[in-house]
């Protein structure tokens, strides 16, 4: 910027050289018509016919022609400078066509040049600072927000202690029955023939199905808490891929910025060349024209900015979060990356196919639950009751005559003749099948989008460096190279913009390479996961199974038997 600012300085210096050099012939000329005496007026001057004719012109308008390059102009000007010869009573005017003199006329000493067709003012303002100062905001600070803030971290919390939960729950042996029970009961005399008592039932789980099925419940809390664990690195992920985003919208709108008020003093100093005839109309046209383009292109960098800004807010949680200015460099901490070691590195610590390996085990612990099936749990009831029933006959030595206290003990087994529960292992057999092929899928799946990925991440390296080492460098020294010339009266000054805008040009285009290769690394480091505002997959879901996990049936259910007709 301090050699665009020497520039600068040059081309004013060399402006209001040009404008005391243009100045000085018709100095000249003014002092040498006042010096004339007054009594050799009345001399006579050569004849207008004597002059020699001038070359064939179209003929000419009631408009005054313009001139058509800058020494046009100027030689139009030092013509119409020079004083006129006075008329004479004696000549009469020439019937050919000759140009109009202008100095004749009241206020026209010279033929004033074309004042420029957009006014400074005329031009929109640009804004005065588009990115705020303050606060100041790290990448650590919006990652913090993230964790406390995002909903599906906690509802993966959630889900974790769901997951618990069932485990808790399949653990747990069934509830003992409690109730009463009256039988023989006559109505006419209810108290000479009926039994009352009470009586408990038990049904005991053989075959090791508790155990069983808390084996399946753990691999679902398993399953939970790599799904938790995922979901984290998915929010992480997405924060950095939008915060490289956001920093590099940020870095666009100063570059936009720059180049924007770099036209409009451009637009100046081509006002300034136009009106000493070192710029043509259509240079000062053409110079507006780009001052108007970087205008446009500085509000879309804003809005484009203001709208990466709304969606990192929107990631961390916190919609309402107020714009700042993101601390950080674009090339910062560049590192070239091992694809075979990166590539091993995720087929073996990847979370999704941990979430898919765990759900293999956990249709290996679905099958052999559904295998214990097969084994009958044991009914067990037994109760005490007081039997009213008198005994006949009747002993003397019992004074009641009743049966009196009586105890009953019950045991069941269900016979597992029709129903094996072979449908349920074939079903459990299957989705093994299942969760098994899945992982396969999602191995070939990830080494199909790191293959993806590291290509991207390949093609941003290498234009950043191409960028770094050979475009930049080369535009940033035609742009010197011009500026030089310029200050040495050596190069135009459209020239110079042509320059000074090619090298923005080539740094928009290096930070977009930049913003390219931070979001693909980023994702090749956080194992390819992104979309940290989706819903979380629920255990069980990944490897084809329902999203309740397996359930204990009821013993109704394991023996087909049904309370309703």
């Amino acid at each position: 910027m301090n050699k665009q600012n020497v520039g600068r300085k040059l081309c004013t210096l060399f402006v209001m050289a040009l404008l005391f050099v243009s100045a000085l012939p018709f100095a000249r000329a003014q002092e040498g018509h006042e010096g004339h005496d007054m009594s050799k007026m009345g001399k006579p001057k050569p004849k207008p016919a004597k002059k020699p004719k001038p070359k064939p012109r179209p003929k000419p308008t009631t408009t005054t022609q313009q001139p058509t390059s800058p020494r046009d102009d100027m030689q139009e000007v030092k013509v119409s400078a020079s004083p006129a010869p006075t008329p004479t009573p004696e000549s009469s005017p020439s019937p050919s066509p000759t140009p109009v003199d202008h100095s004749q006329m009241p206020g026209m000493g010279r033929i004033p040049l074309p004042a420029p067709t957009t006014p400074r003012e005329a031009l929109p303002a640009l804004p005065q600072s588009p990115i705020p100062a303050g606060p100041v905001i790290r990448l650590e600070e919006l990652e913090a927000m993230a964790t406390q803030n995002n909903p599906t971290l906690a509802q993966a919390d959630a889900a974790v202690r769901a997951a618990e939960g069932r485990r808790r729950q399949a653990g747990l042996w069934p509830n003992p029955v409690v109730g009463y029970f009256a039988e023989e009961l006559a109505f006419r005399n209810p108290g000479e023939t009926s039994e009352h008592g009470v009586f408990i039932e038990q049904n005991i789980l053989l075959g090791g199905k508790l155990s069983k099925a808390r084996r399946v419940m753990a691999r679902e809390v398993e399953q939970s808490q790599t799904i938790a664990e995922a979901q984290r690195l998915r929010v992480l992920n997405s924060i950095r891929v939008l915060y490289f985003e956001t920093l590099g919208a940020q870095r666009l709108v100063e570059l936009r910025g720059d180049l924007a008020r770099l036209t409009r003093e451009a637009v100046e100093i081509t006002a300034e060349l136009h009106n000493v005839g070192q710029a043509d109309t259509p240079d000062q046209l053409g110079i507006e024209i780009e001052a108007e383009r970087a205008a446009i292109e500085l509000l879309q960098a804003h809005t484009d900015w203001e709208q990466s800004w709304r969606t990192l807010s929107a990631m961390i949680g916190k919609p309402d979060l107020s714009p700042g200015r993101l601390a950080g460099n674009l090339e910062e901490q560049e590192m070239t990356l091992d694809q075979e070691t990166i590539l091993s590195t995720l087929l073996r610590d990847s979370p999704e196919l941990r979430v898919a390996q765990t759900g293999v085990a956990r249709a290996q612990a679905v099958i052999d639950r559904a295998r214990a099936e097969r084994i009958p749990d044991l009914f067990v009831r037994g109760g005490v009751g007081y039997n009213y029933e008198r005994i006949e006959p009747i002993p003397p030595q019992v004074l009641s005559g009743r049966k009196g206290w009586e105890s009953r003990l019950e045991f069941g087994i269900t016979l597992p003749i029709f129903n094996r529960n072979q449908g349920g292992i074939a079903t459990a057999e299957a989705e093994q099948a299942i969760a098994e092929r899945d992982l396969q899928r999602l191995q070939l799946l990830l080494r199909s989008r790191f293959a993806s990925a590291f290509r991207e991440y390949r093609h941003s390296q290498q234009i950043v460096e191409k960028y770094r080492t050979q475009i930049i460098p080369r535009a940033r020294r035609a742009y010197e190279m011009y500026l030089s010339n310029f200050s040495q009266m050596a190069a135009s000054y459209p020239q110079v913009l042509i320059a000074q805008r090619t090298l923005f040009q080539v740094e928009v285009e290096y930070a977009r390479a930049l913003i390219g290769m931070r979001q693909s690394l980023v994702g090749i480091r956080g194992f390819l996961l992104t979309g940290g505002l989706e819903g979380i997959a629920r255990p069980g879901e990944l490897g084809g199974e329902g999203t309740e996990g397996f359930q204990l049936r009821t013993p109704n259910e394991v023996t087909g038997d049904s309370d309703n007709p």
